[in-house]
């Protein structure tokens, strides 16, 4: 029976992964570390509480006493665990660093000594930069123009680094933009489905032609899969939806879909060193076979209908943490006082 530990199992594309893992594959054991700060929450894994191939641990990976004693229980090592939310890292940096590159490292460090069979960086398409024509391939370089970007490109080059010299069996994945269940409700998608259910403004950055690739995150949770069993030690592997959208065009069609007015479109000053575009060429993970399957309108019905029946999912999380409102009062006022408006 194959043992995998999955870092941040608890936060959103994790707990997808682990309940798409632990379902698919009862004969492998699944072990799960998250710190459950702000992002993570167990609530995300509670169906999965009685599962016999499932354990849930409470720690930091930058802990070295508990990656070490994980470690020996496993063959495997997917690392989801990270800070993601750009925003939170232009106003505050080092719990990224900490996260993304430390966190990284002590996994590594561990890895290497108990000689995993092998170690998966969960990685952003993000750390390639902004690109306004084509797709960035596999080799194409690393240019982060964000806290968040930056640390994850960090993570991803003491990944590389520790096959090269260690030649520990690793491999990374970069994904465009996710979406679906159990996204906690600050990024794009969750937050305006979650303010219009509750008519409040959705802020817009500047223009709102800013284009991302959208991935639904069940595809995303596929994809990974494919690599941990067909993925090649030492290779990156691009995963990509095909669903290129302006931000604008995601806040209508989110509106449409829950009848409400777009009057509740409140554009803001643009985040600080916004990326205008990401794109990916999929053909090197095609190659082992996997292609995206859900088409991006059925995706997002699919998901607008997940909040509206988890609504106390996601009202706990904006009740429970009185800074998720001040944040983004602070941020945007933040933003608004930089532009000079």
């Amino acid at each position: 029976m194959k043992s995998l530990l999955v870092t941040g199992g608890a936060g959103f594309i994790g707990s997808n992964f682990v309940r798409f893992m632990v379902n698919k594959y009862p004969e492998y054991r699944i072990l799960v570390l998250d710190a459950l700060t702000y992002a993570g929450n167990l609530e995300n894994l509670q169906d999965l509480e009685k599962s016999e191939n499932y354990e849930f641990y409470h720690g930091n990976i930058c802990d070295p006493k508990i990656v070490e004693e994980l470690m020996q229980k496993v063959d495997v090592v997917l690392n989801f665990a990270a800070e993601t939310h750009v925003d939170r890292s232009i106003l505050e940096a080092g719990s990224f660093i900490q996260t993304d590159v430390v966190g990284t490292f002590t996994l590594l460090e561990a890895a290497r000594k108990h000689q995993i069979e092998r170690f998966i960086q969960i990685s952003t398409d993000e750390v390639y930069g902004s690109i306004d024509s084509g797709s960035f391939s596999e080799e194409s370089p690393l240019q982060p123009n964000s806290p968040y970007s930056a640390s994850k490109a960090s993570g991803d080059l003491l990944v590389r680094a520790y096959f090269k010299t260690y030649r520990l069996p690793t491999i990374i994945t970069r994904s465009s933009n996710n979406f679906g269940p159990y996204q906690y409700p600050e990024k794009l998608i969750p937050l305006f489905i979650t303010n219009a259910m509750e008519d409040q403004p959705l802020p817009l950055y500047g223009d709102g032609k800013n284009v991302r690739d959208w991935l639904y995150v069940i595809d995303n949770c596929e994809a990974v899969d494919v690599v941990l069993h067909r993925g090649k030690d030492g290779e990156i592997y691009n995963i990509g939806g095909g669903q290129e959208m302006q931000n604008i065009e995601i806040t209508n069609m989110i509106l449409e879909g829950l009848g409400k007015s777009r009057s509740l479109i409140k554009p803001v000053a643009d985040r600080l060193g916004h990326d205008r575009r990401y794109s990916v060429n999929i053909e090197k993970i095609s190659r082992i076979g996997w292609q995206p399957r859900h088409a991006f309108n059925d995706a997002m019905k699919e998901t607008i209908h997940w909040y509206q029946s988890h609504e106390g999912w996601w009202r706990r999380i904006k009740e429970k943490q009185q800074e998720f409102k001040k944040f983004y009062k602070d941020y945007y006022k933040g933003l608004s006082s930089k532009s000079g408006k």
